[in-house]
């Protein structure tokens, strides 16, 4: 009963506030890149997270999913002392309503595995509820066993390194459209490396690079964007031509609406 409650309180949340629903739209080519870079219109993400350290330097993504939680990368290795900042655009701006929130507690998948980096998500309580407006509301979690297609696009977002050598992130969020694939389509790039728990995209003049770990790769369907993955790893030169590598949340779904019933 008690995760049918939390279920039930998940659906009406995301009905109060429009989860997976911009207030301001996104415009995203099909083509365009992180490498190499497409600057989103600002806001068009208002789920997406800038972690920080206590020095406000971006180090990883995130996305919020409620107003008390968010989604980020196990291998990202959160802790209490750093911050969550939604609103963000230009990190070089200090005119932006962002909210700067401080850490409760993080929740590490248990299985968890940095040698095959499998299981890569963890959990991230606010000390402080986030404060819904037109740029900062949650995203939609896609449903536990829930079928993607190969060759959908979808789109994920970052301040991550606009070629793999550079010396700095971009200040400005970028954004990138990617195809899906299926797993058995992205081990013919990395064979028995890819797990059930990882799902991949790109590989097709666009890629997710170092500084994008932790956000989001999301699908729209019925006018709402789903979380489908979160930025794990990929190519080590950011390769366009090789597919990146997201945590699968269809399959670590369940595990999140344990930790959130438990917290």
């Amino acid at each position: 009963m008690a995760l049918l409650w939390l279920l039930y309180c998940l659906a009406v949340i995301s009905a109060t506030y429009g989860c997976g629903v911009p207030a301001i739209q996104p415009v995203v080519t099909s083509f365009a890149r992180i490498v190499n870079g497409e600057e989103a219109v600002p806001g068009s993400w208002p789920w997406q997270v800038s972690l920080q350290n206590s020095l406000s330097l971006h180090f990883c993504g995130g996305s919020l999913i409620s107003e008390y939680w968010v989604v980020t990368a196990a291998h990202c290795s959160v802790t209490k002392s750093n911050f969550v900042v939604l609103g963000e655009h230009d990190r070089r701006s200090n005119i932006e309503a962002i909210q700067k929130l401080k850490v409760a507690q993080v929740f590490t998948h248990p299985k968890w595995n940095i040698k095959t980096i499998e299981n890569d998500i963890a959990l991230i309580k606010l000390a402080t509820p986030a404060v819904i407006t037109n740029t900062i509301s949650p995203v939609c979690l896609a449903a536990s066993g829930e079928k993607y297609e190969s060759g959908t696009r979808c789109v994920t977002s970052g301040w991550g390194k606009t070629r793999y050598n550079a010396l700095t992130t971009p200040p400005k969020l970028q954004q990138t459209a990617l195809p899906l694939l299926t797993n058995a389509e992205c081990q013919e790039h990395w064979g028995s490396n890819i797990s059930d728990v990882m799902i991949c995209a790109g590989a097709a003049g666009s890629s997710s690079c170092m500084g994008d770990s932790g956000g989001p790769l999301v699908c729209e369907s019925n006018d709402a964007w789903s979380l489908v993955g979160i930025v794990s790893w990929g190519s080590s030169t950011c390769s366009t031509t090789i597919p990146a590598v997201y945590a699968r949340v269809t399959e670590l779904r369940d595990w999140v609406d344990q930790i959130i019933a438990a917290n």
